[in-house]
């Protein structure tokens, strides 16, 4: 079959042959329609997830949609190695398998896989968002934060702050559900600039996939009691917290991570995002690239693309 292979951590893959997964036990051969790529995938290909580097020769690709030989329509997110999503079929144990809500196209369901149940499940699962309260997402306008911001809607939440670099990109949110934004400009006083967008309602969640200077200015502006959700750190690894913030708003820093939710937790969500999606209650953007094009995408999600990239074997 083709697949994008890993010749060696490090470096790209190459879009070549690869052997065909033959299942054992409790495993299932999934025909790939799409799959996801994600900034997961590139840093496991490289080793520097904390999962550790992957057997090489291998598949790159942590998650995509396609059926199985039943035609049973699924989305994945644990192949079992050394086969991943980038191909044109991959191996995955059946346990694992989540349904698809009819009516959304694969392209947008694989899109919603790793990103938009990291955005759900952070909202639901992790900070236990409850129907009248505040969410601030930070980094608004990235791949978790597009549907963070539309899922914060979804689940009941009164209001809905979107901050990112990207003033432009920021017009998206408020279109989509976002009640204030917020530019995180160089020199702005953050902690007041998010009091004031939040107003009266206050800032009970924090979505996180930033960390670094943001992530502590939304400490600072946070409601007493307030659950703050790191998901990722794309703006600085490491940031000095006072004791004092944390003790003041009496705060939680949730660490999340989406495969150590619960498998009923991930399909309840995914279903309910593709059925959103579906609907047309939840947008995401999408690029397709055919599998051929390995290359291009890698390149693309390296330097941040704008939209979701969905390879389509």
């Amino acid at each position: 079959m083709k697949a994008a292979v890993l010749d060696d951590v490090g470096v790209p893959p190459r879009f070549g042959d690869f052997a065909e997964p033959e299942p054992g036990e409790g495993q299932v051969v999934v025909d790939v329609a799409a799959a996801g790529v994600n900034h997961l995938d590139l840093a496991k290909a490289s080793g520097s997830f904390y999962t550790g580097p992957p057997p090489i020769p291998s598949v790159v690709g942590s998650d995509g949609v396609g059926r199985t030989a039943h035609g049973r329509r699924v989305y994945f997110d644990a192949p079992v190695a050394p086969y991943g999503s980038w191909a044109q079929r991959t191996l995955v144990p059946d346990t694992d398998l989540l349904d698809v809500a009819p009516g959304v196209d694969d392209a947008t369901a694989a899109a919603l896989g790793n990103t938009g149940l990291a955005a759900w499940l952070a909202l639901s699962w992790r900070a236990r968002l409850q129907p009248g309260e505040s969410v601030l997402v930070l980094g608004a306008t990235g791949a978790v934060g597009t549907v963070a911001v539309q899922a914060a809607k979804a689940l009941g939440a009164s209001h809905v702050i979107a901050a990112a670099r990207d003033p432009e990109r920021l017009q998206w949110a408020r279109q989509h559900g976002a009640d204030a934004t917020v530019v995180l400009a160089a020199g702005t006083d953050l902690p007041s600039t998010f009091r004031q967008a939040a107003g009266d309602h206050g800032i009970d969640v924090i979505i996180d996939p930033l960390w670094g200077e943001p992530a502590l200015a939304a400490m600072q502006a946070a409601t007493p009691g307030a659950r703050h959700v790191q998901i990722g750190a794309s703006t600085d690894p490491t940031i000095n917290v006072p004791a004092a913030v944390i003790r003041a708003a009496e705060l939680e820093i949730l660490g999340f991570v989406v495969f150590r939710a619960p498998l009923q937790a991930r399909r309840d969500a995914y279903r309910s995002l593709t059925e959103r999606a579906a609907r047309g209650e939840i947008a995401v953007d999408v690029i397709r690239l055919p599998l051929a094009d390995v290359a291009s995408a890698w390149e693309q999600e390296q330097h941040g693309a704008h939209a979701r990239l969905v390879l389509t074997p």
